[in-house]
């Protein structure tokens, strides 16, 4: 026998693994029937090799799996068939089996957990690493209440975004809890399906069982062993009989002791009101059944119940819990107002979502992402022309009024737009066939990217949601699209999802889904004033024009968040199922009145930070993964959140400024508030001493709360149906004296908060925060101007009666307001400046000048790898190596040196007017002027200009005029005074 070699002694290890796979036929003899097999070889090779001889092209393969179990065994294809068979799917001939996919992926996970599972739980993925943390914080959070006081009743809430996987994740919670009795409350009783197919098609949930009042399941026949999901609406389990009794049908409910109690889209306040901006365009019938849909009639009392009067969910919700959870997407109320302290809230934001994505891609080339088809959002902003902003302008500033701009009159077939050339004209812009903006783009050599003339969005614009104002608007837009002239937009199938005729809630649907078909080979264009706007997924949506004044950050973005689904193929070549192609990786918001869409941004980003106390950290965050182009009229550029929030004070002014310290958001005087100050003599002087206090009476928290107390009362004994005609009399005066005392105290501490504010005007001091100068520096000015001593005001805070979230976004946005004011004067507020004082934060003043490494980052963000940007890129290189300083000169012919090239092109200008045009210039360009004899002489910045404007310019020495100056002057580059100052890498 030869003696084995080296190599053959060590021969590498076989990188076999055995899988399951399982592929379908496309034709009526295999309708239905799925092959199931096993190879240790690549599935997509073993397929067509197999087919290859029946040269059968039209398979699909439908599953590829590894065929092991948990212990690390093997299980054969046998097993498989053997195990359908057993569930009774037929065997048809050989390997083919007559089932589904979920069937295969059912028994593949009984193959490998060794568990029999109940109905069709073949799902067996993970949780995703945010989805882990969110539970594990929450149970960690519960058990610690429980350490302190076993009878706590613990409250958590989870700020999540649309497809964080809510239910999923709840349903893990409950499992940790070890959890048999889960009750899962919604004010949105259309979120039903997600519950129960997450339940009843995932394995780890094997066992449970789920009951809701539409799954028909009798509660009294369920295994008490087994745990049990409970799905109801809030209106249904408050509903009451004839005479005050809970419904027969609900009385188990609340005999049952609940492991876990969850609020689906918790605070139904917010809700209430986003659903009536949301449908206020539809007509009057039509937006209230809309709203109905939304927020549940029967529920306006229990938000003023919960938030003024300090109730709690068993108040009016008579059931016994061990926890509570709160799912919302815009939980801003709850954040802001401390509802919910940080150590209750696990936050799941647009921003993280896009953060994970990035990290994932990075961290995990070549792999599959979790997140990958998750779409980037853009926000791009256009300002119209003067023309066409004179027709609409609103408000102080004269703001783009959308809704009057698009406003309709008319019905029918007669209904047409009230400036319908105006309308026609924007029409012309958003294609960038607008005669005075195309002559413009010619003259300047740019042509700004609008809508549907830029190659680069059009295919973004394929399927899109337009959100007018209200149903006379889509109409009237439907019929100018399809005038003759309108050819281009002939191409896009119009659907009018408006109005009664459309249908109600989910009902107008249908005809968009069908006008889109698949989306691959179609062109449409959805019209709406508020329908389709919550509760729906078309994935083929992937820009969204905002053509509405939407006042609430929350109501804009629920409606752009509707583009934001994924679209992508599984499988996308019929030949690996764990494959996935992403059709939508961006998703555009397109909106036409600038200051107000960024001035909802910016509310949205702040709103998602409560606990950041910059505001411009906040919006920084967001933007970073949903940036944000402004046209101006003449260029597109991006913003920054200093940018963002400039132009967002751009559009508001010193009287709404001051307005902002007459909120009701400054103050709190809920039962609990006022509870505290009464149960503090000290606090209870203290705004006994506010100006105008004692002519509300006396005791006047004390009779508040009382009043309160005694409505609390009468309200539960109402739900029992128990009131006499007089108690119900007394209810309504209680109520309405309860109402109007507490509005009263809350006026008085208005009042007392709008004093604070001058200590802004009334001290010099900027770096020190308004907490400092108030406490600190003018301590008698601040009793003299309030009434108040500094004690007195900080024991207030302490007990929550001012929210000094709130007075830190007043001062902020009073300090960029006067900063910007004065800057346009030519002002510099206060020199050498490099913070801001707030209310009781500092927070630091954007730097003026950024590093070398900055402004590198920032070229080739700006412009990517272009030659032009390689070249800005290299002369800077090249001023760094030379060691110049500030005012140095460069020649053309040094630039040229330092590129080491021969002649000026169209690059090497292009990468000067970058270094010389951008926010932070590295060069300034200024003239050199050579006489006829030779003699060289640099031009000042004014004479420079004149030879540029005029050909003209005066000899330096002999102030005789000299025609055609151009010929004689030659660009010269001052590198600028700050440029490259700090040079640390």
């Amino acid at each position: 026998m030869n003696k084995p070699t080296i190599d053959e002694i060590l021969a590498p290890r076989p990188e076999a693994r055995p899988r399951i796979y399982a592929y379908a036929i496309g034709d009526d003899a295999h309708a239905g029937l799925l092959k199931v097999g096993q190879t240790t070889r690549d599935v997509k090779r073993r397929v067509s090799e197999q087919l290859r001889t029946a040269a059968i092209k039209n398979f699909r393969i439908e599953l590829d799996e590894p065929a092991e179990r948990d212990d690390g065994s093997i299980f054969s294809d046998h097993e498989v068939r053997a195990a359908l068979a057993r569930k009774g799917f037929a065997r048809s001939e050989l390997e083919w089996m007559r089932c589904t996919v979920a069937d295969i992926a059912t028994v593949l996970a009984e193959l490998r957990t060794g568990r029999k599972l109940g109905g069709n739980h073949h799902q067996t993925f993970g949780m995703r690493r945010e989805q882990a943390e969110a539970v594990r914080v929450t149970h960690n959070y519960f058990h610690s209440r429980w350490a302190e006081d076993m009878h706590a009743v613990p409250r958590f809430l989870w700020n999540a975004k649309m497809r964080f996987g809510k239910t999923f994740a709840s349903y893990h919670l409950a499992k940790k809890m070890d959890a048999k009795r889960v009750l899962v409350l919604t004010f949105k009783p259309a979120v039903e399906d997600a519950w129960q197919t997450d339940l009843e098609s995932h394995a780890d949930f094997d066992g449970w069982q789920y009951l809701s009042r539409s799954s028909g399941s009798d509660p009294t026949q369920i295994d008490s062993k087994k745990p049990v999901v409970y799905f109801g609406s809030f209106q249904d389990l408050l509903g009451r009989d004839a005479v005050g009794n809970i419904k027969p049908r609900n009385e188990w409910l609340h005999q049952v002791d609940w492991d876990l109690v969850v609020f689906d889209e918790y605070h139904f306040g917010a809700w209430r009101e986003t659903a009536k901006e949301l449908f206020e365009g539809e007509e009057d019938a039509v937006a209230k059944r809309e709203a109905k849909l939304e927020y549940a009639a029967g529920l306006d009392v229990i938000n003023e119940d919960l938030n003024v009067l300090s109730q709690k969910e068993t108040d009016f919700l008579p059931i016994t819990t061990k926890a509570y959870l709160y799912l919302s997407g815009t939980p801003f109320k709850a954040l802001a107002t401390g509802e919910f302290i940080e150590e209750q809230i696990f936050n799941w934001t647009y921003t993280d979502e896009q953060r994970a994505k990035a990290e994932f891609a990075t961290g995990n080339p070549g792999e599959w992402n979790p997140y990958g088809a998750l779409p980037k959002m853009r926000l791009l902003t256009y300002q119209m022309p003067d023309e066409l902003v004179a027709v609409a302008s609103s408000g102080e500033f004269d703001e783009f009024d959308l809704n009057e701009f698009f406003s309709a009159t008319g019905t029918g077939q007669e209904v047409q737009f009230k400036h319908k050339n105006d309308v026609q004209r924007w029409l012309d812009i958003i294609r960038g066939q607008y005669a005075p903006r195309a002559v413009e783009s010619l003259k300047t050599g740019t042509r700004p990217p609008f809508p549907y003339s830029d190659v680069r969005l059009l295919p973004y614009l394929q399927h899109s949601f337009w959100f007018l104002p209200n149903v006379a608007a889509c109409h009237a837009m439907a019929s100018l699209l399809a005038e003759k002239h309108n050819t281009f937009w002939h191409e896009y199938g119009v659907v009018v999802a408006a109005g009664a005729s459309a249908g109600i809630g989910l009902e107008a649907l249908p005809p968009v889904r069908e006008a889109i078909g698949s989306g691959f080979d179609t062109k449409t264009i959805t019209l709406s004033c508020g329908k389709l706007t919550t509760g729906v997924t078309v994935a083929q949506w992937s820009s969204i024009l905002m053509l509405r004044n939407l006042k609430s950050p929350e109501t804009y973005f629920q409606a752009a968040f509707r583009v934001q689904s994924p679209w992508s193929v599984k499988n996308p070549n019929g030949d690996d199922p764990n494959e996935e192609e992403v059709l939508k990786p961006a998703c555009f918001v397109f909106d036409f009145a600038p200051t107000r869409a960024l001035r909802q941004l910016s509310e949205y980003g702040i709103g998602l930070s409560p606990n950041e106390p910059n505001p411009e950290n906040a919006v920084r965050d967001l933007v970073s993964f949903l940036p944000v182009l402004a046209y101006d009229g003449a260029n597109m550029t991006q913003i920054d959140a200093g940018g963002i929030l400039d132009i967002a004070m751009a559009g508001t002014s010193a009287t709404l400024l001051a307005r902002k310290w007459e909120s009701a958001l400054l103050v709190n005087v809920d039962n609990d508030t006022l509870r505290r100050i009464m149960d503090n003599p000290e606090a209870l002087a203290a705004v006994e001493r506010i100006e105008g206090w004692r002519a509300l009476g006396d005791n006047i928290i004390e009779t508040i709360i009382n009043k309160g107390e005694k409505v609390k009362d009468l309200k539960s004994k109402a739900k029992s149906g128990e009131l006499t005609e007089k108690e119900k009399k007394e209810l309504t005066n209680e109520e309405r004296e309860y109402k109007s005392q507490r509005k009263a105290v809350q006026e008085k501490l208005i009042k007392f908060a709008t004093r604070i504010p001058a200590f802004m005007y009334l001290t010099d001091f900027r770096e020190n925060t308004l907490l400092d100068v108030i406490t600190k520096l003018e301590p008698d000015l601040f009793a003299a101007v309030t009434g108040l001593t500094v004690k007195d005001f900080h024991l207030l805070v302490r007990l929550k009666v001012f929210n000094t979230e709130h007075m830190n976004q007043a001062v902020f946005a009073f300090r960029r307001y006067e900063d910007a004011s004065l800057r346009y004067t030519g002002i510099e507020s206060h020199q050498g400046l490099t913070y801001y004082g707030l209310y009781d934060t500092v927070v630091a003043k954007e730097a003026s000048q950024p590093t070398v490494a900055a402004i590198k980052t920032g070229i080739l963000r700006h412009w990517g790898e272009t030659p032009s940007a390689l070249y800005a890129l290299s002369i800077i290189d090249g001023i760094e190596k030379r060691g110049l300083i500030q005012n140095a000169t460069l020649r053309v012919s040094d630039i040229l040196t330092m590129l080491n090239e021969q002649e000026l092109s169209g690059e090497i200008v292009s990468a000067l007017a970058i270094l010389t045009q951008s926010e932070f210039p590295v060069l300034h360009t200024r003239g050199e002027f050579i006489d006829g004899d030779g003699n060289r002489y640099k031009l000042a910045a004014e004479d420079f200009q004149r030879v540029l404007t005029h050909d003209t310019i005066a000899h330096p020495i002999t102030k005789s005029e000299v025609a055609k100056a151009s010929n004689y002057v030659l660009p010269i580059f001052v590198i600028d005074d700050n440029a490259l100052g700090d040079r640390e890498q």
